[in-house]
């Protein structure tokens, strides 16, 4: 039971799209996104009640649109729109797997590097524990479970159920490594989501490089986007002091619907796994770099290398740290982020050159909106059918 319980900072959400025919045709047809998105949301909000919510869309490439609903919070009733900061939870390893890729083509690390050669020699390794590479980390396809599953978590997670308080401690600390040397590997490897191998990563970058990750991501990408309102180091951001505030929604189990949570903050390893906040302009420059390839061929080098596929499943497939979907000849790229009182997603189809964020300051694991929106999109581009 406590692995399913423990799910901060997950992977897949509740992916429960609404498949009407009529709306892509309407989309087809008449190219009013305008009412799919206002139609789309309002209910969503209503049923899940949501304090606010941004999104954004780039369709075939064109101008970047934003839509704001609701407030940052009840107090403030700062109304949220595409300049508001969120918190993105997993969002973050996204940005990290891309830091890694450009290490790895600078040859600062390699992919088959392994855990007896990244960490320091004193530290105890299981047999299995040695061998995990580098690119199983960045991948979920290590065999590392979610989260270290011990009496300390265990403690720490009954106590946030109550109080929203960050139940990671253990994991952004360095000891991190300390469960390492009872690891054993799961029979058949499969991808299996894994904050303490995005830690790992945390704590192996500052080990091989001495930087922390908000300075390599701002050198390698924030920078090169002008994404000036993203960082792993929020507080530094000016508009932070505006931010949407967390609530809670689907998680803390015991605490009100709709009620403030406390904010989420790590100083060490999960910094790399789930500290990133950002804003709907800023992510839709990232996704744009997705979609076209069009940035240095460092940057893009990275690019290409994260959204290749390295284990196929039957629905999805992992790459590293994005998941790729197949679902109605379509193919969606995304990720989901969890945290405090947030609950975010971002995704892209390359082929039609259609991106989506969706960045929610509510926690709920109903968070299909991104998916719906890139779906219909495609199935209308590829609309073959009459309009009159």
């Amino acid at each position: 039971m406590l692995p399913l319980l423990l799910t901060s900072c997950g992977t897949l959400s509740e992916m429960q799209v609404d498949e009407s025919p009529h709306k892509v045709k309407q989309l087809a047809c008449t190219k009013n996104i305008d009412d799919l998105v206002d139609g789309i949301v309002r209910q969503y909000m209503n049923k899940e009640k949501n304090t606010g919510m941004a999104v954004g869309i780039i369709r075939n490439d064109g101008a970047p649109r934003t839509w704001g609903y609701g407030y940052t919070n009840a107090d403030n009733r700062y109304p949220i729109d595409g300049e508001t900061l969120f918190a993105l939870g997993s969002i973050s390893k996204g940005v990290t797997g891309e830091v890694v890729a450009g290490l790895v083509d600078k040859g600062q690390l390699k992919w088959d590097d392994n855990l007896a050669d990244l960490l320091p020699k004193n530290t105890l390794l299981s047999d299995d524990a040695k061998h995990i590479t580098l690119l199983q980390l960045v991948t979920h396809t290590s065999g590392l479970p979610r989260q270290n599953m011990n009496a300390h978590m265990l403690q720490s997670f009954l106590s946030y159920l109550f109080t929203g308080d960050n139940f990671y401690s253990e994991l952004d600390s360095d000891s991190v490594v300390n469960d390492l040397s009872s690891f054993k590997r799961p029979q058949k490897r499969v991808p299996l989501y894994s904050n303490l191998g995005y830690a790992l990563l945390g704590y192996i970058i500052k080990l091989k490089t001495g930087e922390d990750i908000q300075q390599l991501s701002y050198d390698f990408i924030f920078h090169s986007l002008k994404m000036s309102s993203t960082s792993f180091d929020a507080p530094r951001l000016k508009a932070y002091p505006y931010r949407a505030i967390g609530h809670a929604g689907d998680q803390p189990k015991f605490i009100r619907r709709g009620a403030v949570v406390p904010d989420w903050y790590f100083t060490n390893n999960m910094v790399a796994a789930a500290s990133l906040y950002s804003n709907v302009d800023d992510l839709m420059k990232y996704l744009r770099a997705h979609i076209t390839d069009s940035e240095s061929s460092d940057l893009n080098s990275a690019i290409l290398v994260s959204e290749k596929i390295y284990f196929q499943r039957e629905i999805e497939a992992a790459n590293i740290a994005w998941v790729t979907d197949h679902k109605d000849n379509q193919i969606i790229t995304y990720q989901v982020g969890y945290i405090g009182g947030y609950s975010s997603y971002i995704g892209f189809d390359k082929k039609h050159k259609n991106a989506v964020v969706v960045l929610q300051n509510s926690f709920n694991w109903s968070n299909y909106i991104g998916h719906d929106l890139l779906l219909k999109m495609a199935m209308a581009d590829d609309y073959r059918g009459t309009c009159k």
